[in-house]
């Protein structure tokens, strides 16, 4: 792949209940962060790495996002409305309940609580690498990733080892205790398999372990500063390094 798609799908459907109080009358992608909203950092990101179309699902407090998401110019923005779920569809499900609205061609996917800072680069270089690296005919997906060194909001062990051909090896399938990198939130991916799916509301972390175990997921590391603005305390965190 040569370019970035032109159509990404942003994750804005989760309940936020990690982040109470601050989502008690507010959808998590409306918390702001260094003056902006979250959802308008991915956003920002995803137009400056050249998205033309941003495919936003959303459930608590649907009205306020959109209502916000409606003052956007750029880049357009389509709707996927879950609210006739009883909850969020999950990763893969909201993938596929959008199904229409993403085509059947390769997608960015990204969450709404990732903020970063790049080293030396313009805003976007990591996500256009991200996408120049995928190759469709032997990859399912290619993920952003994060030192762990370099990470902060998050708590856990790390997610991956990268190996010398840029495939991905979760940490649990390789038994170790812990990992150097950390999935950041966004991806690119061939949808078509997220499609096939038989359940309503998934995730996509065992369709990424599948994918490993074939070869057929890789990584791209980015050189910088990860923030996963996931609780208030995380928010602070992200705050103070937006700052400095």
């Amino acid at each position: 792949m040569t370019g970035v798609p032109e159509t990404a799908m942003v994750l804005a459907a989760g309940l936020g209940t990690r982040m109470q109080p601050l989502t008690l009358d507010r959808p998590k992608a409306l918390i702001e962060v260094g003056g902006r909203p979250l959802i308008d950092h991915i956003l920002d990101r995803l137009l400056q790495a050249g998205v033309k179309r941003a495919v936003v699902n959303v459930h608590a407090f649907a009205d306020a996002l959109i209502d916000h998401l409606a003052r956007r110019a750029s880049p357009l923005i389509v709707i996927a409305d879950e609210r006739d779920h009883n909850a969020p569809l999950e990763t893969g499900g909201g993938i596929k309940a959008a199904r229409d609205r993403l085509g059947e061609t390769p997608i960015l996917v990204a969450n709404i609580d990732s903020v970063w800072i790049e080293d030396g680069e313009p805003p976007a270089g990591a996500i256009q690498r991200l996408c120049q690296g995928f190759d469709p005919e032997s990859q399912a997906a290619r993920l952003l990733l994060a030192r762990m060194e370099r990470s902060s909001g998050f708590s856990g062990p790390g997610d991956f080892f990268l190996d010398e051909h840029d495939r991905l090896v979760p940490r649990r399938a390789s038994g170790a205790p812990t990992a150097p990198l950390n999935y950041m939130g966004v991806h690119v991916l061939d949808p078509r398999p997220v499609y096939n799916c038989r359940e309503t509301a998934f995730g996509l972390f065992p369709l990424w372990a599948q994918w490993a175990a074939s070869g057929r997921l890789s990584g791209e590391v980015m050189e910088g500063d990860w923030m996963h603005v996931g609780d208030p305390e995380a928010l602070a965190a992200a705050e103070a390094r937006l700052v400095r």
